[in-house]
């Protein structure tokens, strides 16, 4: 029997599995951030800071009550999390490390021989003497070992140092201690991982199995394609051997579309309930998300659920941007509504409010401003700043 989700019901299931359906208002704890980021499995890390950095904003946006030393504490400290790479960049729990040592080998031996053609024969002689100098003087920052050896005349003239530091750390042989001014601190990864995450071992079966189930989990319903690009640690072939494998333990499922497309054939864990009473109705507030939002990371998946297509703009020229270089969507109750452009002026004190976009049938009412406004108060204050600006027009058109 195949269970038929409704477009609401879907949006409702999959912004509670991303933690979107709880109070923004409610105390986060430390270890509520830990078990927040456990459930959401990752939080994508940018370099990007036009209001807040990535991983900071998605983070607010589920609770507002989310202290930034918190984090600090959790990665640098209590090594409870991990950076390393899903899709991109991330934040991850590290209780899943052992997993992450099947990505180590694989990306192991396709950069050797993608970066042996690039480099040369001899060119992985550099990172031997990287690793060698963490090993020996501890960790360093890119730019410190960049400096020494510039200086001293060595390989690095010919090959740049971030290159080395990355392979070792996508191969799992370094790992990121801390961060100064946003710049990795790198180290080996015995002194920065725990040694109980360190040592363990789990094998390729395991592995994938993990990977498949805890992927489904945290989107609620997927096909085998979503369940293998949601950590972008197995390939769709291998989690639709999964899903074949497992059907006595998956629900065939069908989910509406925002738009008029068929319905979407999908797989659910057996007992995901398809009544919508059953899951929580999100918060009616308006929310500013991160671009490299989890809820929207496959934007595909979010114009199917939500009617809403976005694509972030920073790497399109100018001139042909549709809205802008960095612009963050909306989110009211379990509705994209619009996306707005903003920039936070901390030497000025204030948050640059550009232009606003709303969806066609979204209406600019008097209520729905106002708690746009009540957000954007919001947001300044944990960007820092004291005063929000709105741009002559920011509001023209919706």
């Amino acid at each position: 029997m195949v269970i038929q989700l409704s477009n609401k019901t879907a949006r409702r299931i999959f912004l509670a599995k991303q933690g979107l359906s709880a109070s923004p208002s409610r105390a986060l704890t430390k270890p509520d951030l830990l078990q927040l980021i456990l459930d959401l499995g990752f939080v994508q890390v940018d370099s990007i800071s036009t209001v807040e950095r990535a991983h900071n904003q998605i983070i607010f946006s589920r609770n507002q009550t989310f202290r930034r030393d918190h984090l600090k504490q959790l990665l640098e400290e209590d090594r409870e999390l991990f950076e390393h790479w899903t899709h991109d960049a991330s934040i991850l729990p590290c209780a899943f490390y052992p997993y992450w040592k099947h990505r180590f080998a694989l990306k192991e031996a396709g950069l050797r021989e993608r970066w042996a053609k690039w480099h040369g024969e001899g060119f992985d002689k550099a990172f031997d003497e990287t690793y060698a100098r963490i090993s020996d003087n501890g960790a360093i920052l890119t730019r410190e070992i960049q400096k020494a050896d510039h200086k001293s005349g060595g390989w690095w003239e010919w090959h740049p140092s971030k290159t080395a530091l990355e392979f070792l750390w996508h191969t799992g042989k370094l790992a990121i201690s801390g961060r100064k001014n946003f710049q990795k601190i790198y180290d080996l990864s015995e002194r920065v991982i725990p040694a109980h995450h360190l040592a363990a071992e789990v094998s390729h079966t395991d592995f994938v199995d993990w990977a498949c189930q805890s992927a489904i989990e945290r989107l609620g319903f997927a096909t085998h394609g979503e369940i293998a690009a949601f950590w972008n640690l197995v390939s769709p072939e291998e989690a639709k051997d999964w899903v074949s494998a497992n059907r006595d333990g998956l629900d065939e499922v069908e989910i509406e579309c925002s738009d008029t497309a068929k319905p979407r054939a999908s797989y659910a864990l057996k007992g995901l309930s398809p009544e919508m009473e059953n899951w929580p109705e999100p918060p009616g507030r308006i929310r500013v998300l991160s671009p490299f939002d989890p809820l929207l990371r496959d934007r595909n998946r979010a114009e199917r659920l939500f009617g809403f297509r976005y694509r972030i703009e920073v790497f399109v020229p100018e001139p042909k941007r549709e809205y802008g270089y960095y612009v963050f969507p909306l989110l009211e109750g379990d509705r994209m509504i619009g996306r707005i452009d903003m920039k936070a002026d901390r030497k000025a004190g204030t948050l640059n409010v550009t232009r606003l976009w709303l969806e066609p049938k979204i209406r600019a009412s008097v209520g729905r401003m106002a708690k746009l406004d009540a957000e954007l108060a919001r947001v300044a204050r944990f960007a820092g700043v004291s005063e929000i600006v709105y741009a002559e027009g920011w509001n023209q058109g919706v």
